[in-house]
């Protein structure tokens, strides 16, 4: 893919599974909801998660998003990772996963709180394959 195909593909509404190292054992993978702007996925998670303390001590993540159907298309992303105190846009986000009218729900039922963090991963190298292509 090239850049604007790959920032495209991972701006749209996919569910991610991060990735982050673990030492000791496999990396610890996770799906989350996440959004893509101005060059970072930002995911909400809580503080006090497995998450937060694995993001703390490695300071870099990788997340892989796919298409669900053929033809497919995925991308990987890996890079820095860090936390800001706040959920971003804890509304915006469910209602991106869930619709306007579940997704106000699950922001109203499921509020920040004070261990409400934002992951930041910017990615440093990316590897995508757009099985489209191949039948161009």
């Amino acid at each position: 893919m090239t850049r604007e195909e790959r920032e495209g593909f991972l701006a749209e509404l996919h569910v991610g599974v991060l990735a982050i190292d673990e030492p000791g054992r496999g990396p610890l993978l996770s799906p989350i909801w996440y959004v893509y702007e101005q060059g970072e996925v930002l995911v909400n998670i809580d503080r006090d998660s497995v998450k937060a303390e694995l993001v703390t001590a490695a300071r870099r993540a990788s997340m892989t998003v796919q298409t669900e159907a053929a033809p497919y298309k995925y991308a990987t992303v890996e890079g820095p990772a860090r936390l800001t105190p706040g959920w971003h846009d804890h509304l915006a986000m469910a209602i991106r996963y869930l619709g306007p009218e579940l997704g106000r729900w699950y922001a109203d039922n499921n509020p920040e709180t004070g261990g409400s963090v934002t992951l930041h991963l910017v990615p440093e190298h990316w590897r995508t394959y757009d099985f489209n292509k191949l039948f161009a």
